[in-house]
């Protein structure tokens, strides 16, 4: 399949695996047949000795039909790289960012690859539903002259052929969840599937001949934004008593510095008399609880809350309560409700929206529950595109041979509400989010509001 709501069958997958080997220099590892059938069977077993709960995402008829077609056609030695590429094929029946089979430290790598003079894809892209790649700019954020150009083919084959083989590899809860992790991770999957080169012929839609284009060498923005703590954390007043406070990650290394950037956010909003503020999380795929709940909901929060209402939970040596079985399956209800703060004199009791995204993830799902639930906030932004109901508490099992990682969660979260419907975690407010404007949606949420101009 080439959409964005496709995928590659193992077979596919496998077989441009084997393609690459011939580019593999001659003295990289390679892992026998029988070392990557115990791998796999390795990641099957982890898997259900270990998740709480394998129906929260997995459809065990189609997992068990996977492992079998991958099992199959494990007939060739593989370097670890291409043992990835073909283990990889289990995370969209997986359908869970937080249960993945993973390049072990895969950040690590492509900084290092980086360091090393290597070189990416030149382009930071979003996929479109259709599968097209789109320009939004260059490797690391700088803008270009092709921003918005929609590519049709790479290195003369179709780009929904490369597309459909990274989103074959990307893992999360939806279709459109994975296109928009794919996206954001593009340099470090197409790198990984297809190699590095010096240049690329590229042809863009709307043009017959393909432009030949130099690799990128810079830091990927994913990568950039991460390490910075300016790039994650934002706030900008906007005209007629509106604030925007941007919070792209829930962690960073040491908390006191979040914590002191949201009281002085929240103390310019009482010293400018904002009365609308739009908490934006679209980019934020989670981190620490303790970071919101510490930084955020003291200044908006004007009832008990708690962060869930239910859990099922594989219970672990090291997490293990005194009168609790190490391996055993715990089911409960969350009875920990956390006070409101209403002597703080920074409390916000003005119009707060929380603008979400096809990013927004874990703790930040977590959050956007809170504020919707016990109406702490209107939820705005597109389409959903992750569960309500969270996973999480991510432990790694170590696969024996390859050394890749498989990434699986230690309990799974009911909503504070206890609702099991929507599913997804679904806007009060829906505002189209155009990767090429970022800034729309924010805008458009500030003429919803225009009577405060009045």
């Amino acid at each position: 399949m080439s959409s964005r709501h496709g995928r590659l069958h193992p077979i596919v997958g496998l077989l441009a695996g084997v393609l690459l080997a011939t580019a593999a220099p001659a003295d990289e590892p390679r892992f026998t047949s029988d070392q990557l059938k115990t791998d796999l069977a390795f990641i099957a077993s982890e898997i259900r000795a270990n998740h709480p709960e394998p129906a929260h995402s997995i459809d065990a008829a189609a997992f068990d039909r996977e492992v079998e077609a991958l099992h199959a056609n494990l007939k060739t030695p593989l370097t670890r790289d291409q043992a990835w590429a073909a283990f990889a094929t289990l995370n969209p029946v997986l359908a869970d960012a937080h249960l993945v089979v993973s390049y072990p430290n895969w950040r690590g790598a492509a900084e290092a690859h980086l360091a090393a003079g290597g070189t990416f894809f030149p382009f930071e892209l979003n996929i479109a539903d259709d599968g097209t790649p789109i320009v939004t700019a260059l490797l690391g954020g700088a803008p270009t002259p092709f921003a918005g150009r929609r590519i049709r083919s790479i290195d003369g084959v179709d780009v929904r052929e490369r597309t459909a083989a990274v989103l074959a590899r990307a893992h999360g809860d939806t279709p459109a969840f994975r296109a928009e992790l794919a996206s954001r991770r593009w340099f470090f999957l197409d790198w990984k599937l297809f190699g590095a080169k010096a240049d690329y012929e590229i042809a863009f839609e709307g043009e017959e001949a393909p432009r030949r284009i130099t690799a990128g060498r810079a830091t990927p923005t994913f990568l950039a934004d991460e390490a910075s703590f300016e790039r994650q954390f934002t706030f900008e007043p906007l005209p007629c008593g509106a604030a925007l406070l941007t919070v792209s990650a829930f962690a960073w290394p040491e908390k006191p510095p979040f914590l002191a950037f949201t009281r002085d956010a929240f103390e310019r909003i009482e010293a400018s008399e904002t009365r609308t503020l739009i908490i934006d999380v679209r980019a934020n795929s989670g981190g620490d609880d303790d970071f919101w709940m510490e930084g955020i909901l003291p200044y908006v929060a004007d009832k008990p809350y708690r962060h869930g209402s239910g859990y099922h939970k594989r219970v672990l040596e090291k997490y293990r309560d005194a009168d609790e079985t190490t391996g055993a399956v715990v089911n409960g209800e969350i009875d920990g409700w956390i006070q409101p703060e209403p002597e703080n004199p920074l409390q916000f009791d003005g119009k707060v929206y929380v603008l979400i995204g096809r990013s927004t993830y874990s703790s930040a799902i977590l959050f956007s529950n809170v504020m919707q639930d016990f109406g702490f906030g209107t939820l705005a932004g597109a389409a959903a595109t992750a569960r309500a109901e969270q996973s999480g508490s991510v432990q790694q099992s170590v696969l024996p041979n390859t050394g890749l990682v498989l990434v699986w969660p230690r309990f799974v979260l009911e909503r504070p509400s206890g609702r099991a419907e929507p599913v997804l975690l679904t806007p009060d407010v829906v505002v189209e989010d155009d990767p090429l404007q970022p800034r729309a949606a924010v805008e458009a949420l500030q003429r919803r509001e225009s009577a405060a101009c009045d």
